[in-house]
Formats: structure tokens, sequence, C-alpha cells
């Protein structure tokens, strides 16, 4: 028998004590208790002793045929992904991950809209896993090799054959080339893994890095350029007393998958907690969450202001001043900090209490010629008659009670089930997310960018009974930093999440999945297909 949580925990009467006492929280504790003398406990790791370490750019090896223009040469690049011992703290041993070319993360791709490549991305990692794979989930099982991946370039408009299909994985001793177009605005893109079934390891080994794609719009806004652009790449671990990565893995005998993971340790770019010396001046912060499940509110100690001017598809119409900055897996943030009052001072960057990195800022430095335009880039907000359908979409998941093992889906529906989202090229459409769970999902759009309409509560006990909307309060329209170009979208428990979707690029084959990515390996992700005409169009000709 299978039921949802929240049936299952209000059958059990939790909610009449006021207690959630989820899944979630039972493998946690199991975890913590299993791992109580191995892990670093809290306060074990100095703080802000080792620098920033900053990824290095991806260089070309030479020039290959333009696919689509064979008389075209186009830059070539062959990214290697490899085994790597580093050191992530001053006073541990160096930790064995997962990394492109000698890169944990991997280097920064720099290119400009409009100006292709082509990426061969090579599997040179050993023949068997480091981190403990869950055979019972959908695509891992024993029948495939234990060392597979293919990569996807996040936020890509990219073709099909090129976006990182999760069943299109390549073992060691293969590579894949794929096509990059970059025929987007400027904005900071990222690649990671995406193989079916143990993404979340791979990426939890290290298998991520940064992109960044420059335009002419960008070029004129005079903005903190050079060394005064830093990316930050953000994510958690658990780390053990040796330095070694520990993956959490359930009490359940051959079930090892876990709903989320949540790390002892913040790491910046590879470190652990690192410092950057900075001067008095405007910085530019390209900030990404890089984890699995955990999300960021970026805070400085002292509550110092920033001002945010762009999200995951780039540029805002104008800077947003935050004191506070919320990121969920795989959303970025394009963040200006100006320094200039606080020299010789050390600021903290925090998540609430878990301590990020530190800005050290130095008494003296360059003039600083860089400005905070006004206004950044026009975003034209798309009009909701513009969509020619809306569809109605459920994040849901389910607990069995034979085993407690619970799953994940999308619409209810498990992934190898035949494709139901099928919209055409150059139309558009509103994608409302009714989310049936206790947990808040970055739902994320391959190939696609799309802007946030609105987000209102709902009772979600008359949507399980009957699957009628009744909501509750009122209508929270996007606003702030969530007005622009988004490619990930938060969509919170309890909640209808609407976003109006422009479907252009290609034809083809994608997925939409949850970017917690130990939902998205357990079938917490979807094909979807953009077809060239309607299909009684299709069936007439």
């Amino acid at each position: 028998m299978t039921i949802t949580r929240r049936r299952f925990l209000e059958q059990a009467g939790v909610f009449a004590t006021g207690l959630l006492l989820t899944e979630t929280g039972s493998a946690m504790a199991h975890m913590e208790a299993a791992m109580s003398d191995t892990v670093l406990g809290p306060g074990e790791l100095t703080p802000f002793v080792d620098a920033l370490p900053l990824p290095p750019v991806a260089k070309s090896t030479g020039t290959r045929a333009n696919p689509e223009r064979k008389d075209e040469q186009i830059p070539y690049y062959r990214i290697a992904m490899r085994e790597m011992h580093v050191k992530v703290h001053r006073d541990l041993p160096a930790t064995r991950v997962w990394g492109f070319n000698d890169s944990s993360p991997g280097p920064v791709f720099e290119t400009r809209s409009g100006e292709p490549l082509l990426v061969e991305w090579a599997n040179e990692l050993p023949l068997k896993h480091f981190l403990p794979i869950d055979y019972t989930l959908h695509g891992a099982g024993k029948d495939v090799p234990e060392v597979r991946s293919v990569v996807h370039l996040h936020g890509g408009r990219t073709p099909p054959e090129s976006d990182g299909y999760p069943e299109d994985w390549f073992v060691p001793g293969k590579s894949a080339v794929n096509f990059y177009p970059n025929r987007q605005d400027a904005t900071a893109l990222f690649y990671h893994d995406h193989a079916m079934g143990i993404n979340r390891l791979n990426v939890y080994a290290g298998l991520q890095g940064m992109f960044l794609i420059r335009d002419a719009v960008e070029d004129a806004l005079n903005l903190p350029s050079g060394k005064y652009e830093v990316p930050l790449v953000i994510y958690d671990r658990f780390l053990r007393k040796d330095g070694q990565l520990e993956y959490p893995v359930s009490p359940i005998p051959g079930k090892p998958w876990v709903p989320e993971v949540f790390g002892n340790v913040v790491l910046v770019n590879g470190k652990a907690m690192p410092y950057l010396e900075v001067e008095p001046r405007k910085y530019r912060l390209r900030i990404l969450n890089g984890s699995n499940a955990r999300f960021y509110r970026l805070a400085f100690e002292d509550e110092h202001e920033f001002h945010v001017i762009g999200s995951d598809q780039g540029l805002l119409e104008s800077p947003v001043a935050l004191q506070r900055l919320q990121l969920a897996p795989a959303e970025r943030a394009d963040v200006i900090v100006d320094f200039s009052k606080y020299a010789g001072k050390r600021m903290q960057l925090a998540s609430d209490s878990l301590p990020v990195m530190q800005f050290r800022v130095t008494t003296q430095g360059a003039p600083d010629t860089s400005v905070l335009p006004a206004k950044l880039r026009a975003v034209e907000r798309i009009k909701e008659k513009a969509a020619v359908k809306t569809r109605l979409l459920t994040l849901d998941e389910h607990l069995n009670l034979a085993d407690q093992s619970m799953d994940m889906m999308l619409n209810n529906t498990p992934w190898h089930a035949p494709i139901t989202e099928k919209p055409v090229i150059d139309t558009t459409e509103i994608w409302e997310f009714v989310n049936l769970t206790e947990d808040t999902h970055p739902i994320h759009i391959h190939l696609v960018r799309f802007q946030i309409l609105d987000r209102q509560r709902i009772d979600t006990n008359a949507f399980f009974d009957s699957r009628s909307l009744e909501f509750i309060g009122d209508v929270e329209p996007a606003s702030g930093i969530e007005t622009g170009w988004k490619d990930t979208v938060r969509a919170d428990a309890g909640t209808l999440t609407r976003i109006i979707v422009p479907f252009k690029g290609y034809t083809g084959r994608y997925v939409w999945h949850c970017h917690l990515l130990e939902h998205e390996d357990n079938e917490m992700m979807r094909p979807y297909e953009i077809l060239a005409t309607e299909p009684q169009k299709q069936a007439n000709d």
C-alpha cells in the first residue's frame, strides 16, 4: 500500500501535536547517530584560514567545424572527468573528489552570446564509485555500469542531442561531444553531471562548474570586471575527521537512498569556509547554489546591503537592494557588493548560523571606475493571454508502508511512462505547479527560460479529496529578483506556483525535474517533447 507522506502523518496524529516528524528527519537522526564518531562536529574546523581558490578558465584545444555551418570553424574544448585528491581545509588531509581536468569544481567557461563552441566531455573516472549506490532506483540497477556520466549545461539553449539527456550516459574510457550555440543573453549558466539514478552522487563527488556568457549589453554597463568579478560555487558536504566525503544512507536494508542531504561544512570553490581579500570598492559576485538539497539565505553579519543585478537567465531590469539573499539549489544570483566603507575590516558571509566565507577588506586599492547602473536590461513581461495552453501539474511523494521507503513524482507519473507534456515550438504555455508535499521543490525545465507569474497557498486536503483548488490567502505576484528571466523556480509546499514559458529554440525531447538531486534521482523527473506542429496536424500530414 502506498499513501502520501502528509496523509500518513495525519493518520499517525503527528499534526495534532504541532510536530512534523518526516522521513528526512528520521534518516538524518539515524545518520548523525551512526556517524557521530567519524564526522566533524560543530566548530571542529577553524573557519577562514584558507584563501578562496578561483577556478581556472577553460582553454580550447583547437577548432572544429560548426555542426550548423560546416564552412565555419568554432572553438573545440576537451574536458576530462577525473578523480583527484584536494585540500579542502588547512587542517584536513586531502579529500578524494571528482572534477573536470584538474579542478573541482571544474574550470569556468568564458564565451559570448552567438559564438558557438564544441565540448568533448571525456569520462576518465575510475570503474568503481566511492559513494553508496542505491540499486533499487530507476536507471541505477546492477545491470548498468557502476560509474557513468553525461553532462548537462544548465540553462543552456541547446539542441536535444547535446542537452545531457539522463539516459545518454557514457562510461569510463568513452566521451561525448556537445554543441553549445550560446544564442542567449549574457548570464551565468553551469554544467553538471546528469546521469540517471546516480546524479546526486556524481554532483556530490564534485562534477559541476560555471559557464559564463557575455554580450554587448553587459559590456556597456561598466560593471566590476576582471579580478573584481568573482565566481562563487557554494555547496555543503559531510566531511569526516579524516577529510573524506561522507554521503548519508537510510536505515532501510538494501535501500540507502535518503530524501535530502545536508552537510556539516559549507565549501566555496572547493574550500571549506575560505576568505577572500578584497579592495575597498565594488565587486561583482557570480553566485551559484551548487548544493544537492540545501537552500541558502546569504547575509553579511552586519546586515550590510548589497544589490542583485541578475538571476538565472541574465540581468534584471534594475538592481534590487537586499540584506538577505535566498537561493534554492541550482539558482544563481549576480550580485554587486560595495566594500568601500569597510576598509581594514573583515566581513563574514553566512547562511543563518552556517559560516560560508569571509571578506578581508584592505585599507587601500585601485581607483574604482565601475558603476552600479540604475537600469540594466529591458525585461518585457509576458502577458498571460499569450499562452495557448495551461497545464496543471502536481508535485507528489508517496510513503510505502511495507518498508517505509518513499518515492517522489511529478504529476504522479513515473519517469518511464509515455510523455504527456508536448508543447509546440514557438508557442507559450502556463505551467501551474501544485505542491502537495512538505518540501519546497526547485523545478527546472531544460532548454527554455520562463517568467514567474505568482504563488498562492492552497488547501491541500481539498485537492487530495476532490482535486479542487481551494485557495488560502492572497495571490503573491512575482517581485524583486524573481521578475527577471528564470530557468529554476521555487515551488513552495502547499502552494500553487505559476510560470509562463515560451518554448523556443529546438524541437525534440528534453526533461523537467526537481533540482533537489535526491528527489530527481528517485523519479521526480519527467521527459517532455517540443513538437514542430500540433499533433492533429501531424496526423493529417
